[in-house]
């Protein structure tokens, strides 16, 4: 045989793993998105004004307080009356995010369809704004809407080409990990040990026998 067949051969005996679990997987990430419910995103965002000039700071800290409580009871439950969910469900499909150095909160909602997506959002921003100002003179900020929930122009999830590229990554681990299982550990088994014996020759003994 010669040497380039026999490398292939090698080549082939050693990652068969991977070149199986690599199509599978990628397969099985393009079925998922077939089949998986469709999603929608909107997000609503909300600005706190420090009611003192230069306190700055402080709004932003009040910003990342209140952007925690966005997914809470006490804040939903104004917003699910609105949108005609429970607050279980709402609490699921809606989340505050904040940023670390700008006193504004990004609502985010999701819904089966676009439009639940912008109600869900728009909802709890207003339910926020209204829970936080009753507190504004205790707190000294008070919370104003910047923009309103936009349509989104298609469903976030699922993604083909997202669920597919990961779908083919976890083929790649699952081949590694059955190739690592394949290969023989070194030291384990079917290793002769030499045993000698004054004035005999040597004698090859299996590892492990007991003379």
């Amino acid at each position: 045989m010669s040497e380039p067949r026999r490398s292939v051969r090698a080549a082939v005996r050693r990652w068969w793993p991977v070149a199986v679990a690599v199509p599978l997987g990628a397969a099985a990430g393009a079925g998922y998105a077939a089949v998986a419910p469709t999603a929608y995103t909107a997000n609503s965002y909300v600005v706190v004004v420090a009611q003192n000039p230069g306190e700055g700071a402080t709004a932003v800290n009040f910003a990342q307080a209140y952007g925690r409580l966005a997914g809470q009871p006490q804040v939903l439950v104004a917003a699910a009356a609105k949108t005609g969910r429970t607050v279980s469900a709402l609490s699921d499909s809606v989340r505050g995010t904040t940023s670390p150095d700008a006193p504004m909160i990004e609502i985010t909602g999701t819904g089966p369809r676009a439009a639940d997506a912008v109600r869900a959002a728009d909802a709890v921003a207003t339910s926020l704004i209204a829970f936080a100002n009753t507190s504004s003179q205790d707190t000294g900020v008070k919370l104003v809407p910047l923009a309103g929930a936009a349509s989104p122009d298609g469903p976030s999830s699922p993604s083909a080409a997202l669920d597919t590229a990961v779908g083919g990554a976890a083929g790649v681990l699952v081949g590694a990990l059955a190739m690592a299982a394949r290969r023989r550990p070194a030291g384990s088994g079917g290793t002769d040990a030499a045993v000698s014996v004054p004035g005999q020759p040597v004698e090859r003994q299996p590892a492990g026998a007991v003379r």
